[in-house]
């Protein structure tokens, strides 16, 4: 292959990469969000700075994604955490477990998503909608709702969706260090939202030392909902480079 060919390649292995060019468009993307109350001291240990805390709550989360094109279908669980960046209210994207390599792959290498591998499941139990994880042959958390219970306002399910998104972009150099160390924004576009419910909901998290859910545990249950969509991922924006006093001094440009 010329040196020019090689230029113009997404990612490895050459022939056969591990995710195709996007956009990534998803279509009938299902999330069940469950927002709890948790302890402010083990949020502190967590959030990045220059990142501030809003309130102690936590969102626990699960997508499952029947139709994405490129990637196929799998199913993401994580949580997520309110923060403010000069003055701005978003969310930190704190971890997400991901049963599906592609997009494990181009979540970290096109963007900064926090993905490894884990075992999601979302489906309906009888009268509840039900939301697991498992790591490897042990489970992690236990999610339950009432199935459509209540509508919700539309309104309040797009604001739950639209939320700026913060998260931390870290890839080392080959002597060990950081090459890259930054916070990067992004956001939903083009969202279309095909129904929204919530009621009643329970969460239960399991101690496990490489899937740390329960290091945040839950103390009260505040706001659950159910909500259906298509949507786009927005490219994501460098919002602060934590290298870059190391690089001025280098004289390295960004």
């Amino acid at each position: 292959m010329l040196i020019e060919d090689v230029k113009k390649q997404m990612t490895t292995p050459l022939g056969a990469p591990a995710y195709p060019k996007g956009p990534y468009f998803f279509h009938n993307r299902e999330y069940l969000n469950i927002v709890y109350r948790t302890d402010i001291d083990s949020l502190r240990k967590i959030v990045p700075e220059p990142l501030e805390i809003d309130e102690p709550l936590v969102k626990f989360e699960v997508m499952y994604m029947p139709d994405v094109t490129g990637l196929g279908a799998y199913t993401e669980c994580g949580q997520v955490i309110p923060v403010s960046f000069n003055g701005e209210k978003g969310e930190y994207l704190h971890a997400m477990y991901v049963d599906n390599h592609p997009a494990i792959a181009v979540g970290r290498e096109a963007s900064a998503y926090p993905k490894k591998l884990g075992a999601p499941k979302m489906f309906i139990d009888s009268d509840t909608l039900v939301g697991t994880l498992d790591y490897g042959s042990l489970r992690v958390a236990n999610a339950t709702m009432g199935y459509k219970h209540e509508p919700l306002d539309i309104r309040i399910a797009r604001d739950e969706l639209t939320r700026p998104t913060f998260m931390l972009k870290i890839v080392p150099d080959f002597n060990g260090k950081q090459k890259v160390c930054e916070l990067v924004r992004t956001e939903i576009s083009d969202l279309t939202i095909h129904g929204a419910w919530t009621g009643p909901a329970r969460l239960q998290l399991f101690e496990h030392v490489l899937a740390p859910m329960a290091d945040l545990p839950v103390r009260e249950i505040v706001h659950a909902s159910h909500i259906l969509t298509d949507l786009i991922l927005a490219a994501p924006s460098v919002v602060y480079d934590y290298l870059a006093e190391e690089k001025a001094a280098a004289g390295v440009k960004r």
